[in-house]
């Protein structure tokens, strides 16, 4: 479904990506995993098009995209929940929601309720404004917002970071409950035990290069010392 190959980056002078090669598979959940540092986020943003690519390709259902811009990668069927949530703080809640509409393939103008099913709170606090609820909140309504533009893939930049436990085990039950019923999702995460629980493939990076992939069972003890213990 997504193929990403001998893809470099550059900030600057430096060298951030270093011809990585990457594959995920239709209907999986992958965690792309490494210390911090070590190019995570600046692949995920390679591979939404917010950040240009020095060489390589960006492959979606075969279909090369590294030169399609972020907006119509969206409309692609890539749904993306930044670092930190990067929500509307000053518009409601429903405001933050119907930003994603236009992203739709299907023209669909209304906020679908599935989105309120998967997070009730949103439902509750639907004309507060996005600056005012709490960080869980906050990340719910990010991962909603992403949810509404109906994509194939979910992309999520450390979906967990800051936020208290209830909610981290509510959005990993969300995750695998989306990933069960077909949708392929690809998260960066730095907590093992949640990557372990929702994930069924895992990516390890060192150093902007991708250096182990396979099924999470086949994430070692050994694999975890080298590239994941601090």
């Amino acid at each position: 479904m997504i193929e990403i190959r001998q893809l470099s980056q550059r900030y600057g002078g430096s060298r951030i990506l270093w011809d990585v090669d990457l594959k995920i598979e239709q209907g999986s959940c992958t965690c792309i995993m490494g210390r911090n540092g070590v190019g995570k986020t600046t692949l995920l943003k390679c591979l939404m098009g917010l950040l240009p690519i020095a060489a390589g390709e960006v492959l979606l259902d075969g279909k090369a995209i590294q030169h399609v811009a972020a907006h119509q990668r969206a409309r692609m069927g890539l749904g993306f929940v930044p670092q930190g949530r990067d929500i509307f703080s000053t518009l409601t809640v429903e405001e933050n929601l119907q930003i994603g509409l236009p992203c739709r393939r299907d023209g669909v103008k209304k906020i679908p309720e599935r989105i309120f099913e998967l997070f009730p709170v949103l439902a509750e606090m639907l004309h507060r404004r996005g600056g005012d609820l709490s960080g869980g909140q906050q990340q719910q309504l990010a991962i909603g917002r992403a949810l509404v533009t109906d994509p194939k893939v979910l992309v999520l930049d450390e979906p967990n970071e800051g936020i208290q436990p209830n909610i981290v085990s509510q959005i990993g039950d969300v995750i695998m409950k989306l990933n069960a019923e077909g949708l392929t999702v690809v998260l960066v995460e730095q907590k093992l035990g949640f990557a372990k629980r929702v994930g069924s493939e895992f990516r390890l990076m060192e150093k902007g290069r991708v250096v182990a992939s396979d099924s999470m069972a086949g994430l070692s003890d050994e694999l975890i010392r080298r590239h994941l213990a601090v």
